[in-house]
């Protein structure tokens, strides 16, 4: 829908598809599910108080990161109100160029896709599909195992006889900097029938220790990316070259536990178990580890500095947009959450006092508004009163990659050993804040965050 919504010259098309989209489930027909997101919102309010609580995001909270509904308000609020004057700026860009139309027009909420896109090229001049041929699928992940061996001193060695469920897998054995064994990493890029889409993790074997002996993990990194055709290789996208990272840190994750007990593997709240994921990322676009593995497919050439460049400046481009649509949504949630009577509600009309309570632009609409807001409402419910996770993982791995840009080198050895040993470890054995504090030497703060996306 966004590529639609940003490329479409029909206003009315944009208007038509966008309104289709934000209005599933709250139109005037068999398929509403106001009641139901009432229903389930007052069923956990019972379940709460049953429980000794005053509301669910105090239950759902308590045994998070952020530990109290406080907490997470207290970020949330933060970021928010760090976004307003970047969220003011984007739409006065684009309404220049809206109101320099033969026709004028008024932004609205389906423009803003299409005149973002407009603003992007006449600031940054940066095509993202002149970004693809630097980021060949198979060097894209060699650029991570380069990063890996870089901070850890891990090896990744193609297992051409490893069993595996389909041919389009690769295997590797990876090993420690002394040579001891690892974990194996099962890679599988691409798309085919009956596979589930997206990216994601998983642990075939986890590591435990059983009868005296540690088990070392199988884990798997799955994405959806573009296959090769005829001679010409699988190219990614910027967001897919950061989704392989993200992916991978997860992965290292799983490879690198030391638990006894496999339920502690990787169990940790939903707002720690980003950290390791998101703050690969940082890598993944750091200009000493482009110039590692971004070479042109077809030449050879490493990426130029002018792209490079591109990419630095435009990073910060519509992050109040991003910002906003996201927390608009977690503080959607945790009004739902802290309600602390049963209420007959309608959601459409608790959704728009809500987000009037906050102020949010009229050209902006949550990224998940309460009707389809599956991650809140949908069973498992571990993002009920807990969408804010992301953000609070974000300032996590914000947090932690300014330590080791504080050193002056990206690969500080010191910084991440104690990375490797306390967080990536340790899995659930500890209390986050504890496991980060070790780490860190204080509690995380959002000013990396907000800095890194030009909200300060």
């Amino acid at each position: 829908m966004n590529q639609f919504l940003q490329y479409a010259e029909n206003r009315d098309l944009r208007e038509k598809l966008y309104k289709g989209y934000i209005n599933r489930g709250m139109n005037a027909n068999e398929y509403n599910n106001s009641e139901l997101a009432q229903k389930v919102a007052n069923l956990r309010i019972t379940q709460a108080n049953l429980l000794g609580y005053k509301n669910f995001a105090q239950y759902s909270i308590e045994d998070k990161m952020a530990k109290t509904p406080e907490e997470a308000m207290n970020l949330l609020t933060q970021v928010w109100t760090a976004a307003q004057p970047k969220i003011n700026e984007e739409i006065a860009d684009m309404q220049k160029l809206a109101s320099a139309e033969p026709t004028p027009i008024k932004l609205e909420s389906w423009d803003w896709w299409y005149y973002a896109e407009k603003v992007r090229k006449a600031k940054f001049d940066l095509d993202q599909e002149e970004l693809r041929p630097y980021f060949q699928a198979d060097s894209v992940m060699q650029g991570a195992f380069w990063t890996a061996n870089q901070l850890y001193g891990l090896t990744f060695e193609a297992l051409s006889d490893y069993p595996k469920y389909h041919e389009d897998v690769k295997a590797y054995k990876v090993s420690d900097a002394d040579g001891s064994h690892v974990g194996v990493l099962l890679i599988d890029f691409f798309p085919r029938a009956g596979k589930l889409g997206g990216a994601w993790m998983d642990n075939y074997v986890p590591q435990r220790i059983e009868n005296g002996k540690d088990i070392r993990p199988v884990v798997t990194n799955v994405g959806n990316y573009t296959k090769p055709v005829g001679d010409k290789p699988a190219l990614l996208s910027l967001d897919d070259v950061e989704t392989v990272f993200h992916e991978f840190g997860h992965g290292l994750h799983g490879l690198l536990s030391k638990v006894t007990y496999p339920s502690l593997n990787m169990n940790v709240p939903a707002d720690f178990v980003e950290l390791p994921s998101q703050v690969m990322e940082h890598w993944a676009t750091h200009p000493q580890v482009l110039k590692q593995y971004a070479k042109h497919y077809q030449t050879g050439e490493v990426i130029p500095d002018v792209l490079i460049e591109k990419m630095q400046k435009a990073e910060t481009f519509n992050q109040g947009f991003v910002t906003g649509e996201f927390v608009a949504a977690a503080l959607l949630d945790m009004n739902w959450h802290l309600l602390e009577t049963e209420n007959n509600l309608d959601a459409a009309a608790f959704e728009k006092v809500a987000m009037d309570n906050i102020g949010l632009a009229s050209s902006i609409v949550p990224r998940y508004r309460s009707t389809y807001f599956t991650h809140i409402f949908s069973s498992p419910t571990g993002y009920a009163a807990g969408y804010y996770s992301y953000l609070w993982a974000e300032v996590l791995d914000a947090d932690a990659f300014r330590a080791f840009e504080e050193t002056g080198n990206i690969f500080d050895q010191k910084t991440a050993q104690s990375f490797r040993k306390n967080i990536l470890e340790k899995g659930g054995c500890e209390d986050p804040m504890d496991m980060y504090l070790n780490f860190r030497g204080a509690k995380p703060t959002p000013d990396a965050l907000l800095e890194g996306r030009g909200l300060k």
